[in-house]
């Protein structure tokens, strides 16, 4: 593995600094948005590439209108659909495997030495707080805002359980309104501790879109009609009843956080700071409990929304198709402040992208992405063995290796299938794994995956073909599996070093159980 510079915060700090090149009551403030498990289903999506899909059926709003006062990323991808690996890669500017154990779900420990944008722009004169979940879930404390301190969360979090605080309480609308006020509570707060004419980064990052959630929310909550999903659902899902109400209630969840985000908006267009701030919205992978969604290389797992605005610097309505890995935003952010990004991030920053005042393809390097995964569930293999994939994804292609084809991907029935988010769809799963009529989605879900899966995303896009194997592509195959390897090698990636079995063994295989 490449090691990280050694690169203490005091020095980071320090080089920040010396290139910083604006005045500081002139830099613009930052909203970050970003969403759990915060999947790409907003409205704007199905108005821009049509087709049935989820997205179809949703109310978002205020993620549209940003997308529309702004831009709209057609092809934004994390670095690992799992929440740990995903975070550690987006406040690090870096691959998730150059994070160490920062990446790993349980039992993550952050190496300081690794500079990260918040602290950055904390040491070049930025407030800088958050709101819920940061970089990783559970203990040790949120970091990289150093435990609690910068944490503004004192009127409540009942957010993060949305849709289970308001279904059981008597008067819906009244129990909306109540988190509606600890959403604006703790913006007004955070705001409130800044010098005057202080600019401002402010990450919120809420967990309602992450399980559980309260069924039948949906269309109690939202109005939204399972039966309207019906031909909608994501392919490789049985169009049952049961799948598509839990889709439902999940999409609510997702006009939650519009709802959530709106107040936020509507709060900086009251101090008069909403042209000046630059708004960034998305999510740390896809949607949660099921199959070939979260913790999977596949695009619904991948693929995530991403709109930014910010009027001084971006042309409303624009449409850009460039591929966009969520590290790409520390050096975004970084750069936005005045600040050279440290050397060590392998993001590449956004700013070309944003200030060209084109739509479609603008950075002709950005054509693809790289994304990868280790550990999700300590306990979902014997050994707590890590399921290695990494993959490439273009326009026209996705190209999978699965490094231990030998391993369950999500576990085994006996290990409940411990890499799949309990819930409605997942107890379906469970309740029909021995049926025979159902055999096909069961394999798609669950069943062992080749060394390498091809998938032609033009003729087949919810990859459900693998055409590896197929002479026909067997040049593109190689084309794409020979420019993985050399990212994968040139940014010093351990599944590509010695043997590389680095994640296989302790502390990255330790017997951590901690509650997913």
């Amino acid at each position: 593995m490449v090691k990280n510079s050694i690169y203490p915060i005091a020095l980071m700090a320090m080089a920040a600094a010396n290139s910083h090149a604006a005045n500081p009551e002139k830099r613009p403030n930052i909203l970050f948005a970003f969403g759990d498990d915060y999947a790409r289903y907003q409205n704007i999506y199905h108005r821009i590439e049509g087709g049935n899909t989820p997205a179809a059926v949703t109310h978002t709003p205020v993620f549209d209108r940003i997308a529309s006062e702004g831009a709209i990323f057609m092809h934004a991808h994390v670095g690992s659909p799992s929440s740990t690996p995903c975070r550690s890669s987006l406040v690090s500017g870096q691959y998730f495997w150059r994070t160490g154990l920062g990446a790993i779900l349980q039992g993550a420990v952050w190496d300081e030495t690794i500079p990260v944008f918040p602290l950055i722009l904390q040491a070049n004169g930025y407030h800088i707080g958050k709101t819920y979940k940061v970089w990783k879930p559970g203990t040790p404390p949120d970091a990289p805002y150093g435990g609690k301190q910068n944490a503004y969360e004192a009127r409540g979090g009942n957010f993060n359980n949305f849709s289970i605080y308001v279904s059981k309480s008597p008067d819906k609308e009244e129990a909306k309104q109540h988190i509606y006020d600890q959403i604006t509570g703790n913006f007004e707060d955070f705001l409130a501790n800044r010098k005057p004419g202080q600019p401002f980064c402010y990450w919120w990052g809420p967990t309602n879109t992450h399980r559980p959630w309260q069924k039948g929310s949906g269309k109690e909550l939202w109005d939204i009609d399972p039966n309207d999903l019906k031909g909608k659902l994501p392919g490789g899902l049985p169009d049952l009843p049961e799948i598509r109400e839990d889709v439902a209630d999940y999409l609510g969840e997702i006009q939650a956080f519009d709802q959530g985000l709106g107040l936020l908006i509507q709060k900086l267009e009251e101090i008069g700071e909403l042209d000046n701030t630059i708004i960034v919205v998305s999510g740390d992978h896809g949607i949660p409990g099921f199959p070939r969604g979260k913790c999977n290389l596949y695009n619904m797992g991948t693929a995530v929304p991403l709109a930014i605005r910010y009027p001084a610097m971006i042309k409303a309505g624009r449409q850009v198709d460039d591929f966009v890995h969520l590290m790409d935003l520390a050096p975004t952010f970084l750069e936005i402040a005045g600040l050279t990004p440290p050397e060590v991030m392998t993001g590449k920053s956004l700013i070309p992208v944003l200030k060209n005042r084109k739509s479609g393809q603008i950075d002709p390097s950005r054509t693809f992405v790289i994304t990868g995964r280790e550990r999700h569930v300590a306990s979902a293999r014997e050994d707590n063995l890590p399921y290695p994939q990494r993959a490439i994804v273009t326009a026209q292609y996705k190209y999978i290796r699965n490094f231990k084809p030998d391993r369950w991907p999500m576990g085994t029935y006996e290990t409940q299938f411990k890499d799949l988010d309990g819930g409605p769809t997942k107890n379906w799963y469970m309740d029909n794994y021995q049926n025979q009529q159902y055999e096909y989605f069961m394999d798609l879900a669950f069943a062992k995956r080749p060394y390498e899966e091809l998938y032609d995303l033009e003729k087949d896009p919810w990859e459900l073909n693998n055409v590896a194997l197929e002479p026909v592509y067997r040049k593109i195959k190689e084309k794409l599996a020979a420019q993985l390897e050399q990212v994968l090698i040139s940014t010093g990636d351990p599944r590509m070093l010695g043997d590389g079995s680095m994640y296989d063994k302790e502390p990255y295989a330790a017997p951590y159980e901690v509650k997913n």
